[in-house]
């Protein structure tokens, strides 16, 4: 057993700083057609707060992060109490608990249609093995970067098995656990050490992986259409790429459109978290979790001082509580063995 480094620990808090400043970004502008955004914002430079003809984030403080942080630190706690499993009665409960409290405070950012359906139909009493029967959003992507921290990459299988059985209570398909696996892994390759261009071959791989497990429903390949994305952006000025992602790659909630969008706007900026998430906070439509993905994944490949301190400080003040640092040091001692047998 051998603990993290201290730069595999910087690598894995800037994942899920990243993560968190990618979501607070696109609050504001989540679900606004790019072109609004653009006139109102150009691209987004700083956090701004819910505007008032947005209907899920209206009146939403500048800085607040949305459910894709909310339900990724969900799981990342599930995991290090499960010691490396996430419990799936536990996780529904946090969930359903989770969106008690939105709800309580008037919030309209609230589960995604696969969570959804998913916990209504464990409420009635469907086993966990087939309460994702459906689940083929992003839903599962958004929330499972805690998993990249906590396995390494190596070997590619145990770490998509992970994500299948994180995510299988609410999005138990072979199109969503391909999109979450995708993005596990190329957080799991930054913190190992990897270069974003190996991290991204990874991803496309372990997307390959993830869609042998779970239940078919019809959907575009998501590795295929990774793949596509990257060549589709490879080379271009992100101005440029910003428009093709939006028109071509789509930014919906669909696994095969949210998460080749995330990867492709990462695939821009290796060494620019920062900017990853300012591109893709200002894309347009479901940008949040777009942006928390793409986030996440530049994010575990780049120190934490790659983001402007005025900006953490800032999301620190908007979000009291978010212990990430702790989180990650849970995370860790499952990824080294020193807090299970879990590698």
């Amino acid at each position: 057993m051998t603990a993290a480094s201290p730069a595999q620990r910087d690598r894995a808090l800037g994942a899920l700083l990243c993560l968190a400043v990618g979501d607070a970004l696109g609050m504001p502008t989540q679900y606004l057609p790019q072109e609004v955004i653009a006139q109102r914002y150009g691209v987004l430079d700083g956090f701004h707060p819910g505007p008032d003809d947005n209907d899920i984030s209206r009146g939403t403080p500048a800085g607040t992060v949305t459910d894709d942080t909310d339900q990724a630190l969900i799981v990342g706690r599930l995991l290090v109490a499960g010691r490396g499993r996430v419990d799936p009665h536990a996780l529904a409960a946090d969930l359903l608990a989770w969106e008690a409290r939105m709800r309580e405070r008037g919030s309209l950012d609230l589960l995604g249609p696969s969570t959804r359906r998913a916990l209504d139909l464990a409420r009635q009493g469907v086993p966990p093995d087939r309460t994702g029967r459906w689940g083929d959003t992003n839903g599962a992507a958004m929330r499972i970067a805690p998993v990249g921290v906590a396995f390494s990459a190596e070997p590619l299988d145990g770490l998509v098995d992970a994500v299948a059985q994180v995510s299988a209570v609410t999005h138990n398909t072979q199109l969503a656990i391909a999109g979450a696996s995708a993005i596990a892994a190329a957080v799991s390759s930054g913190v190992g050490g990897a270069r974003l261009t190996e991290s991204l071959a990874i991803a496309t791989a372990a997307a390959r992986l993830g869609a042998q497990r779970g239940h078919y429903v019809a959907g575009a390949d998501v590795a295929t259409r990774v793949a596509w994305a990257l060549d589709l952006v490879s080379g271009r000025r992100p101005e440029d790429a910003l428009g093709l992602i939006y028109r071509l790659v789509g930014a919906g909630v669909a696994t095969q459109e949210a998460v080749p969008a995330a990867l492709a706007i990462a695939s821009l900026f290796p060494a620019d978290p920062w900017g990853a998430c300012r591109y893709a906070a200002s894309l347009g439509g479901d940008c949040d979790t777009i942006a928390a993905m793409a986030g996440a994944v530049v994010g575990a490949h780049n120190p934490v001082t790659s983001v402007p301190p005025h900006i953490r400080a800032e999301l620190d003040a908007a979000n009291p509580g978010l212990g990430l640092p702790d989180l990650v040091d849970g995370l860790l001692e499952l990824r080294t063995g020193s807090g299970s047998g879990v590698r």
